[in-house]
């Protein structure tokens, strides 16, 4: 599960996986910002359209993969309508999950320090306000409507993998439909998270990251559901960008690292466009 962050990385997986996931970091990042907190529901279910948009347009046959949103901390954190909105504001955006940490607000990236968490009893009630949100809107547009609920847990940085199993534990029991114990240092602590928590679970792959990097085979074998690849596709934008920039200020030959135009073309949605066009002329 590659993760995007605008319409042209949406389009890139459209048609190569089953899955994905918007990732908060990368949203930030593509708006010239970290991932701490800073953006807004607004800015975030904005990059959510334009990703079911580009997924519905850019598959080639049968319904768009489903895309897992960011949901941070419900953008408060302690705010039950704060919550509500969130969940809501990601369901009118055609998004088929949604995934709330319990960080203490304003959150940042996972894997950098600094971060805090939340007390066990309010992790819980925020996972239960998401889940009842959820059962909300399903309530009022049907059934299957409502985004599912991922509830992750950056406790294990915090107060040690004992404490982040129990909480991912609770949040199954409180409702969520996908946990995510966020940054295990080790295979053997994803094997105890996958071992000890019920129900499907993601795991991160990030790249220099805390976590080992696994095939999804091994990750496959100990239990893991969904493999989330948060930085790929960003990390290689930039270091793309980084060496074309690099051969410009060299005025060095920009056709020799250039994507071929017609490719380029066609992955933006040129021949999709005239494709269609044509159907009426």
């Amino acid at each position: 599960m590659p993760c995007v962050y605008d319409g042209i990385s949406a389009r890139l997986v459209a048609n190569q996986f089953p899955i994905t996931f918007l990732s908060g970091f990368s949203v930030a990042a593509a708006r010239g910002y970290p991932d701490r907190g800073i953006l807004s529901l607004q800015e975030l279910t904005e990059s959510a359209r334009q990703v079911t948009e580009a997924l519905a347009r850019a598959t080639s046959s049968g319904p768009p993969i489903p895309l897992i949103a960011d949901g941070d901390t419900g953008f408060d954190g302690s705010s039950a309508m704060s919550l509500r909105r969130t969940i809501f504001s990601y369901g009118a955006a055609n998004c088929a999950a949604v995934m709330i940490e319990d960080q203490v607000f304003p959150k940042r990236c996972g894997h950098v320090a600094g971060k805090d968490v939340i007390n066990f009893e309010s992790a819980v009630k925020r996972v239960k306000i998401a889940c009842a949100a959820r059962d909300e809107y399903e309530s009022k547009f049907g059934a299957g409507t409502g985004p599912l609920i991922l509830a992750r847990t950056d406790s294990n940085a915090i107060h040690g993998l004992e404490d982040a199993i129990s909480r991912c534990k609770a949040f199954v029991t409180a409702g969520a439909d996908i946990t995510f114990l966020e940054a295990p240092k080790s295979l053997q602590e994803l094997q105890q998270f996958c071992d000890s928590v019920p129900g499907p679970k993601l795991a991160n792959m990030l790249e220099g990251g805390a976590t080992p990097i696994l095939s999804r085979e091994q990750l496959g074998k100990i239990g893991v559901t969904l493999v989330a690849y948060p930085l790929s596709i960003l990390g290689a934008s930039i270091l793309g960008a980084s060496k074309i920039l690099d051969v410009i200020k060299a005025d060095g030959d920009i056709s020799s690292p250039a994507m071929d135009f017609n490719k380029m073309k066609n992955t933006v949605g040129f021949q999709e466009m005239d494709d269609y066009e044509n159907k009426f002329n």
